[in-house]
């Protein structure tokens, strides 16, 4: 188990380094434009060479778990020296692979991830409450025992998920306000002040995101910096008083520079370059 908590670990790191999160994302049009083959092997190169490229510089990693899965067991051995690579580099690890269910089921989940002796075992990882808030127990309950986070989906960039998202419950709030609330709360039973173990997703590619954000004390992920169309000098606008908690998020912004590892460095630097 870590000796501190995800929040304390997290602090540290974007204290040092800066609060980008750069995404490994190895689609294979990425393969393609480092002149790799969509295997594993190109999988592999592409992947563990970012980790190798800015490892020592960039504070957050968010693997996205499914261009992994695609390739089968090897693609998860990948996967696992990823992580592997993460930790050594002194980088923090979101793995994003946005699990949600109930029970016994969303504990498995959460064991897979969340504990140090699983073989994908994060710094935190990405889930999805939409089978209710509540469901999420399981793993909420495990990233508290094992100074690990979760970052839970609340206002995605996603048009589809507007009818959702913004849908009005009894009281008057949106289902993603509810999921904002619900969280802090969370965070406020683990702690009096600071940011908790429980962080939200919410994107960086729409101006106005519908929640009120102020009051919320744990980590935003703000994914779609880039390809997406986000911005970084919007970021002001978008999350007001909670800039200071957001991770600026982007993969293809940063990937597509390479795989010359001095031009993926350059890209980072340029990405975080008003935070300085």
């Amino acid at each position: 188990m870590p000796d501190t908590s995800y929040a304390a670990r997290l602090t540290a790191v974007t204290t040092a380094r800066g609060r980008l999160c750069v995404g490994i994302d190895p689609h294979p049009a990425i393969l393609d434009a480092w002149g790799l083959p969509r295997t594993v092997t190109g999988l592999e190169t592409c992947a563990r060479g970012m980790v190798e490229a800015l490892g020592e510089t960039v504070a957050v990693f968010k693997p996205q778990s499914a261009l992994f899965e695609e390739y089968g067991s090897a693609g998860i051995a990948v996967l696992e020296r990823v992580l592997a690579d993460i930790r050594a580099a002194g980088a923090v690890s979101v793995l994003d692979v946005k699990r949600g269910d109930i029970g016994s089921t969303m504990a498995g989940y959460a064991r897979a991830y969340l504990v140090d002796d699983a073989p994908l075992a994060a710094d935190a990882i990405t889930v999805s409450p939409y089978l209710g808030y509540g469901s999420l127990q399981p793993a909420l309950d495990l990233a508290v025992a094992n100074g690990r986070g979760v970052y839970v989906l609340a206002r995605t960039s996603n048009p589809e998920g507007d009818h959702v998202q913004l849908a009005a419950g009894a009281d008057g709030r949106t289902v993603a306000q509810q999921i904002v609330d619900a969280a802090a709360a969370t965070n406020r039973e683990e702690l009096n002040d600071g940011m908790g173990p429980v962080g939200l997703v919410v994107g960086a590619t729409r101006l106005d995101t519908g929640v009120d954000l102020d009051a919320f004390n744990g980590s935003i992920l703000a994914p779609g910096i880039g390809a997406q169309g986000g911005k970084v000098s919007d970021l002001p606008t978008i999350f007001g008083a909670s800039l200071g908690h957001v991770l600026p998020t982007t993969s293809r912004g940063v990937m597509g520079a390479g795989p010359d590892a001095e031009a993926l460095r350059r890209a980072a630097r340029q990405q975080v370059s008003f935070m300085v």
